[in-house]
């Protein structure tokens, strides 16, 4: 059984200097322009990065410890999902706080055994003022996979999808790698293809799950539409080479549709209040 008496990790805070170099990079991955002075929702993902050394990373590339990793053995993680809160925009040259704690753990019944649901709070201060908010859902299972399991079979069909805004997008194992290097993600499920089918039992290289909800909000960002908060939940992976449609509406509503009539992420959003 999962067991967690006495885990209970300190708060931490980091800070840095938010610069436009890792912004124009994945404007670049996302073939976009790259934004002016603002840094958009999510984006925030590509600041206050753990750069471990390579002795602290386990067999499969993620680190072997940290703060807010559960001490259970054999740990494998997915990210599920989380939500956001911005009450004013992170700009370029800001110098941002940004405090980690556990908001909480809950342990669950899976098909496939145990499963530790971890929420990590992220909030973000300048000058002492909290300017938005973060949790962010994680899952965690106890035990090795099997040795070579069968990877499951996927569609690669383009999906059937409608909706006021349309955003097609195919990763490729080029893409994933860019991704990855940005966030300083080593996880093997998004660059080693035996180890993703071989040992994890994926049938590629999975997509990431934050690659996901930033594409989410492509779609009103691109529309012009500021975001107050979102919400947005991981379902079904997605894997390289898979055609996926990002489609969404100024309601709120948000989805990834993948081949297969997969709905592999569903998301929500609402806009920023006007001015007037």
């Amino acid at each position: 059984m999962i067991g967690i008496d006495g885990w209970s990790p300190a708060p931490q805070e980091t800070t840095e200097r938010i610069d436009a170099a890792p912004a124009l990079a994945l404007a670049g991955l996302l073939d976009v322009e790259p934004p002016v002075d603002v840094l958009p929702p999510l984006w925030q993902w590509l600041h206050f990065l753990d750069r471990l050394p390579q002795a602290a990373l386990g067999p499969d590339g993620h680190p072997r410890d940290g703060r807010f990793l559960p001490p259970i053995p054999d740990r494998r993680r997915m990210f599920a999902g989380g939500r956001c809160a911005f009450h004013d925009a992170i700009r370029f040259g800001d110098t941002i706080t940004r405090r980690a704690e556990l908001a909480s753990t809950v342990l669950k019944q899976g098909r496939s055994g145990e499963l530790l649901f971890v929420t990590v709070r992220l909030t973000y201060l300048r000058d002492g003022t909290e300017i938005a908010v973060e949790e962010q859902d994680l899952v965690y299972r106890s035990g090795a996979p099997d040795a070579a399991p069968d990877a499951v079979a996927v569609s690669y069909e383009p999906p059937e999808a409608d909706g006021d805004w349309l955003l097609p997008f195919t990763a490729d194992p080029v893409s994933l790698f860019r991704f990855s290097a940005l966030t300083y993600n080593a996880h093997r499920i998004h660059y080693d293809a035996a180890y993703a089918t071989q040992v994890e039992g994926h049938a590629g290289l999975v997509v990431h799950g934050p690659l996901l909800a930033i594409l989410c909000l492509e779609l009103p960002r691109r529309a012009g539409l500021p975001v107050r908060e979102l919400a947005f939940r991981a379902r079904r992976p997605v894997y390289a080479g898979q055609p996926i449609v990002v489609t969404g509406s100024p309601n709120g509503d948000l989805a990834v549709q993948a081949p297969g009539g997969v709905t592999a992420v569903t998301a929500t959003f609402g806009p920023a209040p006007s001015n007037d």
